[in-house]
């Protein structure tokens, strides 16, 4: 499993900090927004806004010797944007390699023969409690899937041997974090 200093349950870090009090001001389907009160160690309280999310995965898929994006449009920025495949761990109780399984079979119509842990990450944790599970996913196979009209997603296989121009062109950070990990596998020797 990844370092997920949560312990996977979701919610901001324990250690050195109390939630003195927790008020909900909006409920959303993908994140929540409240007002927290925290007491850290010496005793100081401070008022933070803090939006909720129960975490995410992303999958960096290396089918022989291409890794495989999607595009999608993302509303919030007005772009398609070029990424890795992710998704939101909205199962309650599931794993995020299961995660992982399903959303790379969803996203991409792949299965992984061989899964790797490569860690997680917060993604902006100053307001976001999201934490991302990355994962190398290789020996892929074609699945059947069906595609969510909704999502337009668009696979996009991308050659290795121009990773560093893929790096330059993609503006989402969580793929720019699977990347840059395969990156250094690859320098390392180790894909």
């Amino acid at each position: 499993m990844s370092s997920d200093p949560r312990g996977g349950e979701g919610g901001p870090p324990i250690t050195g900090l109390a939630v003195q009090s927790r008020e909900p001001i909006y409920v959303g389907e993908v994140v929540d927004l409240s007002v927290v009160h925290y007491r850290r160690p010496d005793g100081l309280v401070v008022r933070r806004e803090v939006i909720g999310h129960p975490g995410a995965v992303v999958m960096v898929p290396v089918e022989h010797d291409h890794v495989l994006l999607v595009r999608q449009p993302r509303e919030a920025v007005g772009e398609y944007l070029l990424e890795l495949p992710a998704g939101k761990l909205d199962v309650p109780g599931e794993p995020p390699l299961e995660c992982a399984r399903r959303e790379l079979a969803e996203e991409v119509g792949r299965a992984a023969g061989a899964w790797h842990d490569w860690g997680g990450f917060f993604t902006a944790p100053a307001i976001l409690e999201e934490y991302i599970h990355c994962f190398l996913a290789t020996d892929l196979t074609p699945v059947q899937h069906d595609a969510i009209a909704e999502e337009a997603i668009e696979v996009v296989p991308w050659p290795l041997a121009h990773l560093d121009d893929l790096i330059a062109c993609v503006h989402d950070a969580k793929s720019l974090i699977g990347l840059l990990r395969l990156q250094a596998a690859r320098a390392r020797g180790a894909l």
